[in-house]
């Protein structure tokens, strides 16, 4: 049974169509998704659950799964893509953009996960953009990302999205502070 929390963020629902023509659905986060999350961790590849985690499990823990699919709608936010899977296995999250908070209070830490079959269809940068935009709403101004640094991908979605104001790299994690692009006039989701 879906149960939606009184303050859930409804503005934040939408369909987004990617550039194959296909569509998904994009929709803030709920603690009954934990189980759907630990589902997604299973269809990632070993590199791109690496490069989300910075570790290989061989399941995404039940206690980490629902730590993160629980959120507070305003300094934690968890922003899903949905799609029907294939041959009938229902819905399924398909990615995953998130803040949390930092020791700085205008200051949230950003991730994102696309399911591997996903990438390369616009599904990240609608959750860059889409986490971006509500984090600002919602008074966050500056973002911390910590990215491998050979995650080009990921790298170069930030720096689309974000000016970039401090860019360090220690052992192979390039850790960005940035600020939200405003984005062109008439730019539409």
């Amino acid at each position: 049974m879906t149960t939606t929390p009184a303050d859930y963020p409804r503005d934040l629902v939408h369909d987004a169509k990617l550039r194959d023509g296909s569509y998904v659905h994009i929709r803030p986060i709920r603690p009954e998704d934990a189980p759907r999350l630990q589902e997604l961790y299973g269809r990632l590849s070993r590199e791109t659950a690496y490069h989300r985690f910075f570790t290989v499990m061989k399941r995404l823990p039940p206690d980490w799964a629902q730590i993160l699919a629980t959120v507070n709608y305003r300094r934690r936010l968890a922003l899903v893509a949905e799609h029907e899977g294939a041959s009938g296995a229902g819905v399924e999250i398909i990615g995953v953009g998130r803040y949390e908070p930092t020791d700085e209070p205008d200051t949230v830490e950003v991730a994102f996960v696309v399911q591997d079959d996903w990438q390369n269809r616009g599904l990240g940068t609608i959750l860059v953009r889409d986490v971006l935009a509500a984090a600002a709403a919602r008074g966050m101004r500056r973002f911390r990302a910590y990215v491998l640094s050979d995650n080009r991908r990921m790298l170069d979605l930030i720096t689309r999205f974000g000016d970039v104001h401090e860019r360090k790299t220690d052992q192979g994690v390039t850790e960005l502070l940035f600020t939200r692009r405003a984005e062109r006039a008439g730019a539409t989701r």
